[in-house]
């Protein structure tokens, strides 16, 4: 009955929330809701399928609940517990972006803890935050970051000379991160290591932040989302505003705010030297307002004063280092030897070096022309698979056998891609002049692939040859005036295609006497996407494909 009351309470607030609002924008009267006028099948929407019987009682792992089943409420002892105190407001459009991305992503959705970092980064925008966190999710998958906490091999040489390290938590409970910058050699481990080992070294110590999160919610009982960074610039000097250095930190920040938003709790910046503002000037311009907001500076030793490191950090695990009596394991860096330098020319190349690596790559889809590539065959029975996100606007899948020779273009059709700034490429094989049931056939049917979408699936070959996997570009139909629009209408308004799409895919032939596992066409179509969750949820479908991938 506590349970019941309180719902009914709850949904009390959210109707005069909303009335409030209509009566804001002048509204004062709604038409009388009526039956469309062909019967559609009510969609069950598991606005909280991440969660089973077991997170309730506080385990960290949260798995996948059947839909309709209890566990897809999103009840206000559960919110309290590990997500805080929202209004009626927020709780909606958390509820409503888990929708929509739903819609969308087919059962991929990360935890609500991060779907609601989005949300709080943009003001609970509804619009901005799903902007955001699918452009997250494309990145994450295209540099495989859901592996990198397993992957991720940290460089001796790092190891040796870096000078930051988690210790303990704060007075509420976060992760301390300490990072001694001042005793950092930042322009030998940047000359030593490169750009990029500096930006995956800190991606992995997000990584290991998220994790050290709900680790610390499940042992205080209550939500930590966040954590506490100190940082300690004694030593610091013109050597860490050479221009690579700083360049190379600049990128780091516009990486992090992008994709792990309000996940910094508060920045305690001790021991400012007379060269900070410079820094500050360079840096700030680049940090989020909101985040700034986070920032307290200390300028010699008035961290000790009122105010300072002991209203945040309870005395005991204060570093000895700052004077407290905790040992702290932190090392102290040093000088990076110049014989350790590389050369000039590897640090250029490094960008593409680094995230060429991934498997995965990325084309352009306009009005007219289609991106295609080519495989051919040698054998029947081998089994053509294939793994893609539709990252802008909507398109058409086919895949087509040809009974002539396609020439595709001298150059590497498949290019290379990276994390920003290297550009897409559009590759079309299909010849204007051949006729279709002639010179070639269509061998599976068309699929039509929505923005946001992840595809998987495969075709087993039936004859030698040559077969093209073709992508084109797909013109939504324009909706009838005739009646009031419906909320999937409206839903679907938010995304507004252009005449270019965006791709990221994935190939691969298996032979047929290495084929395992059981035969899927592109009925078995969506599959997992990012495993922010820790648990990728596959329908019977999608699993049967995603055995027979790699």
């Amino acid at each position: 009955m506590k349970q019941y009351a309180s719902s009914i309470k709850k949904g009390k607030e959210i109707i005069e929330y909303y009335l409030k609002e209509l009566e804001n924008d002048g509204i004062t009267h709604v038409l009388r809701w009526a039956p469309p006028a062909t019967p559609t099948v009510p969609i069950q929407i598991p606005v909280s399928s991440n969660r089973n019987v077991h997170s309730r009682k506080g385990g960290s792992n949260l798995s996948t609940s059947l839909p309709g089943s209890p566990d897809d409420k999103l009840d206000a002892d559960w919110i309290r517990r590990y997500l805080g105190e929202l209004t009626p407001m927020q709780e909606s459009c958390l509820i409503r972006l888990r929708k929509l991305l739903q819609e969308t992503h087919k059962g991929k959705i990360p935890k609500d803890q991060h779907v609601l970092r989005f949300l709080r980064s943009r003001d609970f925008n509804l619009e901005k935050a799903r902007e955001a966190l699918c452009h997250t999710l494309t990145w994450r998958k295209q540099h495989q970051m859901d592996h990198l906490l397993d992957t991720w091999q940290c460089p001796q040489l790092l190891c040796d000379y870096n000078t930051g390290g988690w210790h303990h938590h704060d007075k509420d409970g976060r992760p301390l991160y300490i990072l001694r910058l001042g005793q950092m050699d930042t322009k030998g481990l940047v000359r030593a290591l490169g750009e990029e080992s500096l930006l995956r070294h800190v991606l992995f110590i997000n990584e290991d932040g998220l994790r050290r999160c709900e680790e610390n919610t499940v042992v205080f009982g209550r939500p930590i989302s966040c954590w506490t960074c100190l940082v300690d610039l004694e030593g610091l000097n013109m050597r860490h505003l050479w221009r690579p250095g700083v360049k190379a930190l600049l990128r780091i920040i516009e990486v992090v705010e992008a994709n792990y938003p309000e996940t910094l709790g508060r920045l305690l910046i001790i021991r400012a030297p007379r060269v900070f503002p410079v820094l500050w000037t360079l840096v700030s311009p680049f940090i989020n307002e909101n985040t700034r907001k986070k920032f307290l500076i200390y300028a010699g030793n008035d961290y000790n004063g009122p105010g300072g490191l002991l209203e945040y950090i309870s005395a005991d695990i204060i570093p000895d280092f700052l004077g407290g009596g905790c040992m702290c394991g932190i090392p102290e860096g040093g000088v990076v030897p110049k014989s350790l330098y590389r050369a000039t020319e590897g640090l250029e190349n490094e960008e593409v070096q680094l995230w060429t690596e991934t498997i995965y790559k990325i084309a352009s889809v306009s009005k007219g022309s289609p991106h295609e590539i080519l495989i051919e065959n040698t054998e029947a029975s081998s089994v053509i698979t294939w793994d893609f996100d539709v990252c802008k606007g909507d398109i058409m899948f086919s895949i087509y056998h040809s009974k002539l020779t396609p020439h595709p273009p001298k150059k590497d059709p498949l290019g290379s891609h990276g994390i920003m700034g290297i550009g897409v490429n559009n590759v079309q094989l299909i010849d204007k002049s051949w006729i279709l049931g002639k010179d070639y056939s269509l061998v599976e049917t068309s699929l039509t692939c929505r923005e946001g979408e992840s595809i998987q699936g495969s075709h087993v070959t039936r004859w030698p040859g040559f077969y093209i996997l073709q992508w084109h570009y797909y013109s939504t139909p324009a909706c009838t005036a005739s009646s009031m629009p419906r909320m999937d209408d409206m839903l679907a308004s938010l995304q507004v295609s252009s005449h270019k799409c965006k791709i990221l895919y994935y190939t691969e032939v298996l032979g047929s006497q290495d084929f395992r596992g059981s035969m899927t066409s592109l009925a078995s179509s969506h599959s997992g996407f990012s495993q922010l969750s820790n648990v990728t949820t596959f329908s019977s479908q999608s699993h049967s494909s995603s055995t027979i991938s790699r």
